[in-house]
């Protein structure tokens, strides 16, 4: 097989462009959506500006609770569900790509001194395989030195299942609410299962799963996948509208709610639609939960970027 003719790695694809975009804003990554004002106030303006999403779930996180933002990015999200969680509450943000992580990080001091706490912690992580961190995985191979037979293969391998199990980096029934923005449809479709049973595992009995992202009005041509710059652009990896739903379901959720639909799409490629949702899914088991009202519309930004 030719070099042209190897197959799509998407994380590759998704990383490269992220870590261009950790650097420079790129408006084209994400859509208008109006975010609380007051929350932004202690943010400094390179993290709004280098933030890429479709829509915020953060808007339904309650104060005291544990928060997982997955594709945390340049941690807006968290740190928006951390002045909302209050100094009791705890927000935990995953992402695989180090120049995001470097940018989160990057002021984590000077915003927990505007906010009065500092509850947010980042972790280096696939968030399709939320039990073992990438920073863990790192220190395994250092210390297993180099692999150079199959069973120096298999020690390792054992290592990291022991680590899985002992001392896994997001624990099983641990987490109020987790959130994502835009991020899903940037994971490949053969992890995607995988990716809502670790939500799902994550999630305490009654928790519940506020996930923002792109959604096709018809499932996306062969053609259109094998392009790293649509996918990356979260063109490609959009899931078709019921199927996004039905991926809740089919992980264990009892259902799973629209409670925002963008009525004009985002954009429109080969007479596909493509526009934000929000879904929220509840795992069965907890209290109650107050529902909340489909918003069909969000409010569009006042800026011609993400804000």
């Amino acid at each position: 097989m030719g070099l042209m003719e190897l197959p799509l790695h998407i994380e590759s694809a998704v990383l490269e462009r992220y870590s261009a975009a950790s650097k420079e804003m790129q408006p084209a990554l994400c859509c208008p959506v109006s975010y609380d004002r007051k929350y932004l106030e202690v943010l400094p303006a390179e993290l709004i500006e280098r933030d890429y999403g479709c829509g915020d779930p953060s808007r339904f996180v309650r104060a005291g609770e544990t928060v997982l933002d997955l594709g945390s990015g340049g941690g807006k999200i968290c740190y928006i569900a951390s002045q909302i969680v209050g100094p009791q509450g705890r927000v935990i943000g995953v992402d695989m790509n180090d120049d995001m992580l470097a940018l989160a990080r990057k002021y984590q001091s000077e915003i927990a001194g505007r906010i009065g706490w500092d509850n947010v912690t980042f972790h280096r992580g696939r968030i399709q395989d939320l039990a073992i961190s990438l920073d863990q995985l790192d220190e395994f191979m250092l210390a297993a030195g180099p692999v150079l037979s199959s069973q120096d293969y298999l020690a390792l391998h054992r290592q990291i299942v022991l680590a899985r199990r002992s001392a896994p980096l997001i624990a099983s029934e641990t987490i109020d609410i987790v959130l994502s923005n835009c991020v899903l449809n940037l994971v490949d479709e053969a992890d995607r299962e995988q990716l809502f049973r670790e939500v799902f595992r994550v999630l305490r009995p009654g928790g519940r799963a506020v996930i923002s992202d792109i959604v096709s009005s018809r499932h996306v041509p062969a053609e259109l996948k094998s392009d790293p710059t649509l996918w990356s652009g979260c063109i490609s990896g959009a899931f078709e509208e019921q199927d996004f739903l039905r991926a809740f379901t089919s992980a264990g959720f009892g259902s799973a709610l629209l409670v925002m639909r963008q009525e004009e799409p985002w954009t429109v490629v080969e007479g596909i639609e493509f526009r934000s949702v929000t879904a929220r899914a509840i795992k069965e088991g907890g209290l109650p939960l107050i529902d909340f009202q489909l918003d069909p519309a969000p409010a569009a930004c006042d800026q011609e970027k993400c804000c």
